[in-house]
């Protein structure tokens, strides 16, 4: 079977790494083909690489609390590009202060993302959902 490309990387002004190379190497090891872009992505970074590797996911990270501003828009700048069916999940410390998980899900949920992770999530379970996601697509 032909590994499935997807594009990872860390939104905004967030320079945290050690997550994101965690993040390429277990995907890669559950076969996907990674490309992660690093620290620091642009929103426009993360649709043009979706584009040139026709990756079918695009994996956002972010950890400095700021992701509810770096993320929004996302969704419909792909649908500009023509990745109506690109699949987008995000994960991490995705908002300041002590939100209530459910309370962030929702809002990025309404922001177009598919799945929703907190920085406590289990990497198997998002490669499974992952590739259900793929699937059901």
């Amino acid at each position: 079977m032909t590994p499935v490309n997807i594009v990872l990387g860390v939104i905004g002004f967030d320079c945290h790494s050690v997550g994101n190379k965690i993040l390429d190497a277990f995907f890669g090891e559950a076969g996907f083909k990674v490309t992660n872009l690093g620290v620091m992505v642009s929103q426009e970074e993360f649709i043009s690489a979706a584009v040139e590797t026709d990756a079918r996911a695009i994996l956002v990270s972010s950890l400095y609390g700021h992701g509810e501003i770096d993320c929004a828009g996302l969704r419909e700048k792909c649908i500009e590009k023509g990745l109506e069916e690109i699949i987008l999940y995000v994960g991490g410390n995705l908002v300041v202060g002590k939100t209530p998980f459910a309370e962030v899900e929702a809002k990025f949920l309404k922001m177009g993302y598919d799945r929703v992770f907190g920085p406590d999530c289990v990497l198997d379970e998002v490669v499974e959902l992952l590739k259900e996601d793929l699937e059901s697509r």
